[in-house]
């Protein structure tokens, strides 16, 4: 087998084509995955872990791909972009004030996505499609734009009472991808919930909060030459070598006849990938 490449990951870029069409950042490579689809692949994890901010060498991954100095100290590692109604920034507390200035205040989408069922979920705007296709959806609408992370996250508490708020990955990677009417699960949410969103816009301001109409919903094609079967999924902490034909690439996993496994999770795992 050919090294095509060798060095620390990140997640995989994706550009939405149809298909959507993905990248591999490995090191100061960065490898096309789509031509890929039905080669035979190993990917082997060489046992050094950098840390995704500070490149320094780390024994144990957090957050994805962070070592625990930054964990503890990086505001994208505080539980509030976990919980974004928890967002403390306007108490004087965030952690990085100009980090926060530059990703939590700012225009933040809540959308309704179809990957394992129909979820709500939030997003920066310029994270648009993005996000979308790193959670798997074959289907997403943008529902309500607002001002800032804090106001997203308080709509989302709303909405998720009404409609799931988390993907089965499991569901996702077996495929099916039923559509469904995301305008009418728009309207349902809404009308159910809106009492607490004017509430929302007296505590916010009239122009923080804008509930969206006339757009349509997009739709999202993945590169699956077939689905698995039965969901088993690779482990680089367990074995340093994932091998098989990939078949497909989802969100942000790889899709092997031997198994699957989410890239992201590993983002600074120093990897070396071969191709035969």
């Amino acid at each position: 087998m050919n090294c095509v490449a060798r060095g620390p990951i990140r997640k995989m870029t994706s550009r939405l084509e149809t298909p959507v069409h993905y990248s591999l950042p490995v090191g100061e490579e960065s490898v096309a995955m789509n031509p890929l689809l039905g080669s035979k692949l190993k990917l082997h994890f060489s046992g050094q872990i950098n840390c995704v901010h500070c490149g320094r060498n780390t024994n144990k991954s957090f957050n994805q791909g962070y070592c625990y100095p930054c964990f503890q100290r990086l505001a994208q590692c505080d539980s509030c972009i976990i919980h974004p109604e928890k967002c403390h920034f306007d108490m004087g507390t965030c952690r990085e004030p100009e980090w926060g200035e530059k990703y939590c205040m700012q225009d933040h989408i809540v959308y309704l996505a179809n990957s394992s069922g129909v979820k709500v979920g939030i997003t920066r705007a310029t994270q648009v499609p993005t996000r979308w296709i790193d959670q798997g959806a074959v289907q997403a609408l943008a529902i309500v734009r607002v001002r800032t992370r804090l106001q997203s996250g308080s709509l989302e508490i709303l909405f998720k009472q009404h409609v799931a708020d988390k993907t089965n990955w499991r569901d996702m990677l077996k495929g099916g991808d039923h559509h469904t009417d995301l305008h009418a699960e728009r309207d349902r949410l809404v009308a159910e919930c809106q009492k607490d969103i004017d509430d929302l816009v007296q505590r916010f301001g009239f122009h923080a909060i804008s509930v969206l109409s006339g757009i349509d919903a997009v739709q999202i094609e993945y590169p699956v030459l077939e689905y698995p079967e039965k969901i088993s999924s690779f482990n680089f902490d367990k074995d340093a070598n994932v091998e098989g034909t990939l078949i497909g690439i989802k969100g942000q996993y790889l899709i092997f006849d031997t198994g699957v496994i989410n890239m992201r999770r590993f983002a600074g795992y120093n990897l070396e990938i071969f191709t035969s």
